[in-house]
């Protein structure tokens, strides 16, 4: 069988993304959720707080490291499966990744050694100070990110030169027109994933008996958090939407299976999307719903997937990593909901702690697929209008990729597990007396 070194290309890119996303998903968010947990410490005196802190500190360094290392790999693919990418748009993304490390990278990796290490050796004003550093860095890489992701979509502020975009308008191509609701839907998510990793892994902690003050704030914190933000990323979700059939109207009529050009169309609950037939089988629709979703009129168009035959992505990925995403929100919001009825009440009953330690990776689920729609919805464009994603691709053997496709694969489900395992074996250690760490603080303490 002849394998497509573009096809393969992409799948590769694709776990390397996946891979990656799962880890700023958590630290972007998690970092604030520190910073939360330390002021509170600052303005009480309870110890409880840093406890709190002290243990997810941990997972916060742990999880940096391997977004770090994940992030690396990608950057490696631009010049041996993409070097039509940086050939053709090279002068805007290369300074727009040279701008998140420089002002984001930089900060984070400085700061994160004295939170790690320095609450004893640096004041504790200081301390809190590397917390809101690291923090900040955190949300300025994802802000740099999320503006080249988010000009690849709707590019803005440029001219074609030659092949080559030269920049015209930095202003404009950093604040493209889908930026504003991509920023805020992926922090809103990454506040999600990270509100889901707190609540359950404190959840887990009670279950094994941890009836500590820093377990109970942190859960606390992290179903509320959650309860609060999922509302939120449904209203932003909506913006995002509207933004979408404006600049990208082939991703959004895949996402809703619209075939023909139509007002008044209807929501799609379920069908199996027919390409080849251009139909969707076995549908069972909502009467006028999309359109009133998508345009907030009963009898707003849609434009449908036929007025772009050929220059429209895979419409069944598209179409079930959006259900997917929305189903695993509609978990989110019962669940976190629920948790804090229950807490409102008194505490969690042990069947809440057990739903909560099920969701305790939901975030993952619902961001990769979000972050589907978005990069497959795009397809077959890589710079929207600019750029296909045939036409970026290098010379790179089949055989070769798949090769080291295999490799990759291999090395993130291993990575995976071992970050899942990790992250349990602190819930579980957490606990108990650490021998180590009293000799540890008896010699540190002053006499």
């Amino acid at each position: 069988m002849d394998l497509d070194p573009v096809v393969l290309a992409r799948i590769q890119f694709g776990a390397n993304i996946t891979f990656h996303i799962l880890f700023p998903t958590i630290s972007i968010a998690l970092g604030w959720v520190l910073l939360y947990f330390k002021r509170r410490y600052d303005r009480s005196g309870d110890e409880a707080w840093m406890d709190a802190y002290g243990f997810w500190v941990k997972v916060f360094a742990l999880t940096f490291a391997l977004g770090v290392v994940s992030g690396i790999t990608m950057s490696f693919q631009f010049g041996t499966n993409w070097p039509g990418y940086m050939q053709t748009v090279g002068n805007i993304a290369g300074p727009l990744l040279a701008y998140e490390i420089l002002t984001a990278f930089f900060l984070e990796a400085t700061f994160l050694g004295v939170m790690l290490f320095g609450r004893r050796r640096v004041s504790n004003r200081v301390h809190t100070l590397a917390t809101l550093l690291v923090a900040l860095g955190t949300t300025a890489s994802a802000f740099w990110i999320l503006v080249l992701n988010s000009w690849m979509q709707t590019p803005a502020g440029f001219e074609m030169v030659d092949g080559q975009a030269i920049i015209t308008d930095w202003w404009a191509a950093v604040f493209n027109p889908s930026l504003p609701y991509r920023l805020t839907h992926m922090l809103i998510a990454s506040g999600l994933t990270a509100s889901f990793l707190v609540a359950g892994l404190s959840a887990y902690r009670r279950l094994k008996g941890d009836e500590s003050g820093g377990v109970t704030r942190a859960l606390r914190t992290g179903v509320f958090a959650a309860a609060l933000l999922i509302p939120l990323q449904i209203v932003v979700g909506d913006f995002h939407g509207l933004n979408t059939l404006h600049h990208q109207p082939a991703k959004i009529a895949a996402v809703e299976g619209v075939w023909e050009t139509e007002r008044g169309a209807p929501l799609t609950l379920f069908a199996l999307p027919n390409e080849a037939g251009r139909r969707n089988d076995y549908a069972i629709v909502v009467p006028k719903l999309a359109s009133l979703i998508l345009t907030h009129e009963w009898d707003g168009e849609i434009r449908g997937l036929n007025e772009f035959e050929g220059a429209h992505p895979p419409v069944a990925k598209v179409f079930w990593a959006f259900r997917v995403m929305v189903g695993v929100g509609m978990l989110m919001l019962a669940c976190s909901w629920f948790a804090a009825w229950q807490l409102r009440r008194g505490r969690l009953s042990r069947g809440g702690l057990r739903l909560l330690v099920g969701m305790t990776f939901s975030g993952w689920v619902a961001t990769v697929a979000g972050w589907y729609v978005t990069e497959i919805g795009r397809q077959p464009w890589l710079v929207q209008g600019v750029l296909t994603t045939a036409d970026a691709a290098g010379a790179v053997p089949a055989g070769m990729i798949a090769t080291s496709l295999a490799m990759y694969l291999t090395l993130y489900v291993a990575l995976l597990l071992a970050y899942v395992s990790v992250l349990f074996h602190l819930a579980r250690k957490a606990g108990k007396p650490d021998p180590a760490a009293a000799r540890y603080l008896a010699k540190e303490m002053p006499q």
